[in-house]
């Protein structure tokens, strides 16, 4: 899963890329600091893997991970090219899901790039400049279907019909991603890479204790109205937080009443959101996390660990994270019937340990 970190200049994007990777992007207070994208990929910690683990005497313990992209800031006018908008247009277009940072704090020692906080201006300005790259791509592929059209080719005449449902929404200032489309246009959508179809999630930066300020309100109104999640954080204490050993974060989150970090909350919204699982496999050479996406069977789920698992798939014995805790090992939930054996047809859920039979 890779999530691109973006925003207007000084609100906030690389400390809060420095917080989640400790790559040490550089955070200064002027405007495009951040000109390359910097890439930081981040473990994922699930205590149900340390568990199984210890369970399992493990040698080897694998978390799922999640790659964070930095973005440089947007201005008006990149989808023109003003400022970095070109570079940072190309480089949004690469990620699953975007981590919208707006500043929802006052401070004036740091410069507002339009010298006023006003947090739903700022997502307008950067989710206008999108709307407007992704009327030029879709202008270019319009055209360019009406003349494969020419020859009467059904195919390309429904596309047309898709492509005119997306414009429709774009002309109207909303997001493609807003657009009423069937699953079979939609998975078509998805193949013209347009920048709104990208889903988002809203860092709403505050400063300490100001998670229900009048800003981070504004924010969740806006994010409601179009099916977006927010997550309100002080990202200058979540830096600080990340610079600590894990006894002393672990003693400093008491002291604030935090029962977990504002990466645990990102992970959690951004798995949601993309409608991520997780599914366990232990032994004694490993206990690992694999990411899925909700709905995925048997046989693919094994292909995320190898393709002939998912060629060669005959079973998966499966028995859910508690019911193993519980028990205390794989041999007594295997003796009180608590191990099923699943086929083809099995979806996984989230929590599944599995172990695969195959044969290639």
């Amino acid at each position: 899963m890779k999530l691109g970190v973006v925003g207007l200049p000084n609100v906030g994007k690389s400390t809060l890329f420095n917080a989640l990777t400790k790559a040490g992007a550089p955070a200064a207070n002027y405007p495009f600091c951040t000109i390359e994208p910097n890439v930081g990929v981040v473990t994922v910690k699930d205590e149900r893997i340390d568990k199984l683990s210890a369970l399992y005497h493990s040698k080897s313990t694998v978390y799922t991970t999640i790659e964070f992209v930095d973005i440089a800031g947007l201005v008006k006018g990149a989808s023109k090219g003003e400022g970095l908008g070109n570079k940072f247009l190309s480089h949004i277009r690469e990620v699953d899901a975007i981590v919208h940072v707006v500043r929802c704090f006052e401070d004036e020692n740091i410069t507002h790039v339009d010298g006023k906080i006003d947090p739903v201006r700022d997502i307008e300005t950067i989710n206008l400049e999108l709307i407007f790259s992704d009327m030029d791509t879709l202008s270019r592929r319009i055209d360019k279907t009406k003349t494969a059209a020419k020859g009467g080719d059904k195919k390309y005449r429904e596309e047309l019909d898709t492509l005119a449902k997306i414009d429709a929404v774009l002309q109207q200032g909303k997001p493609a991603r807003a657009a009423d489309l069937t699953e079979e246009e939609r998975e078509y959508a998805e193949s013209l890479f347009l920048l709104t179809t990208k889903k988002v999630i809203y860092v709403a930066n505050v400063e300490e204790g100001g998670e229900q300020n009048e800003y981070v309100k504004a924010v969740e109104e806006y994010a409601k109205a179009e099916g977006s999640e927010v997550v309100p954080l002080c990202v200058k204490l979540e830096e600080e937080l990340s610079e600590l050993d894990d006894d002393e974060r672990a003693m400093f989150m008491e002291e604030l009443g935090m029962t977990e970090s504002g990466l645990d909350k990102l992970v959690k919204k951004s798995y949601d959101l993309l409608g991520l699982i997780s599914y366990l496999t232990a032994g004694e050479k490993e206990t690992r996390a694999w990411t899925i996406t909700k709905g995925t069977k048997a046989p693919q789920a094994a292909g995320k660990i190898h393709s002939d698992f998912e060629k060669g798939f005959i079973r998966a014995e499966v028995v859910d994270y508690e019911t193993l805790i519980e028990c205390g090992s794989y041999n007594v939930a295997k003796e009180k019937g608590k191990v099923r054996s699943e086929g083809k047809d099995y979806v996984f859920k989230d929590g599944d340990v599995v172990l695969f039979r195959f044969n290639v």
